[in-house]
């Protein structure tokens, strides 16, 4: 198989996520000045593209109120240095069942379901340039936790997504994700160019074998842009196979909190390790400019 590495390539920094990070590391933001915070040092470091969930200010555990997108949203627009914003839209589609023997009624301590206008309720108010949109329903790491993404749904958020300007970063969990996304391509609810990111190593989806994950790049269409990542452990050596492979690269608090053996990271430090992976392979480190032109983003 020849080589096709990406020689200009682009860095997503994933600020914070919404898994149980908190209690982890004292790096993981929480509120909107810390999430807004970090991205803008993530993109000082290099990272064109920031994304970003947010928490509940309290507790730290994870939320999907638009007061919270609106002022992260307007802290990164009002800094010094410029970076593309891309805002989870994963949060309402959080089911967790009973129990083995009683799955219904299902726990309400982490079932949170909504429909998909009040899904991308705050993509609507704050208008990034990039929304994720979790390509598929997945067995979520322990317990009885599923992830739900029906067809249906997608394509309704898909469709909004698209009719408010704001290009859907599909995110690929296993090469059926990767089958739908095609499909909805097909029926015209996401426009060229398409962007995926291929989410690699997180239980119960795709391994983050070298196997495995050249099944879901040979599955991405030539014509596609795509990033890769992987979680914990392998995070930090996934830089360099996704360049080889022809993508960009994803790092950042949401995937690993470590920069090596016993050493918490903050997300500006995981950036630079990415930052020296790539540069150290010959390629160069495109900027949120280049990205806007590659993808057709709407700058706001």
């Amino acid at each position: 198989m020849p080589l096709n590495m990406n020689r200009d390539v682009f860095i997503t920094c994933a600020v914070t996520g919404a898994g149980d990070t908190v209690g982890k590391s004292s790096h993981v933001p929480i509120t909107p000045k810390q999430i807004a915070e970090s991205a803008i040092d993530a993109a000082k470091a290099g990272a064109a593209v920031v994304h970003c969930h947010v928490r509940n200010p309290e507790t730290g555990a994870a939320a999907r109120n638009i007061e919270l997108y609106r002022e992260v949203t307007d802290r990164i627009r009002s800094a010094d240095v410029d970076v593309v914003l891309n805002l989870t839209a994963g949060m309402g589609g959080d089911l967790v069942f009973g129990n083995v023997e009683a799955p219904f009624p299902v726990n309400p301590n982490g079932t949170d379901m909504a429909g998909a206008t009040e899904r991308v309720a705050h993509v609507a108010e704050c208008l990034p340039e990039i929304c994720t949109l979790d390509c598929g329903t997945m067995n979520f790491s322990l317990g009885d936790y599923v992830m739900t993404n029906t067809p249906s749904m997608l394509r309704e958020m898909a469709r909004q997504m698209t009719a408010l300007g704001v290009r859907p970063e599909i995110e690929a969990f296993d090469t059926g994700h990767l089958w739908f996304a095609k499909q909805l391509v097909e029926e015209g609810l996401i426009e060229d160019p398409v962007l995926i990111q291929l989410c690699m190593g997180i239980p119960w989806g795709a391994p983050d074998d070298l196997n495995t994950f050249m099944a879901m790049v040979n599955n991405v269409p030539k014509n596609w842009t795509f990033s890769a990542f992987s979680i914990g452990r392998n995070a930090l050596a996934y830089p360099a196979a996704a360049v080889l492979a022809g993508g960009n690269v994803r790092v950042g608090l949401e995937d690993n909190l470590y920069a090596g053996k016993g050493m918490l990271a903050t997300n500006a430090q995981l950036v630079e390790k990415a930052v020296g992976v790539i540069e150290g392979m010959g390629a160069k480190i495109i900027g949120p400019a280049e990205v806007r032109e590659k993808l057709k983003l709407t700058k706001r």
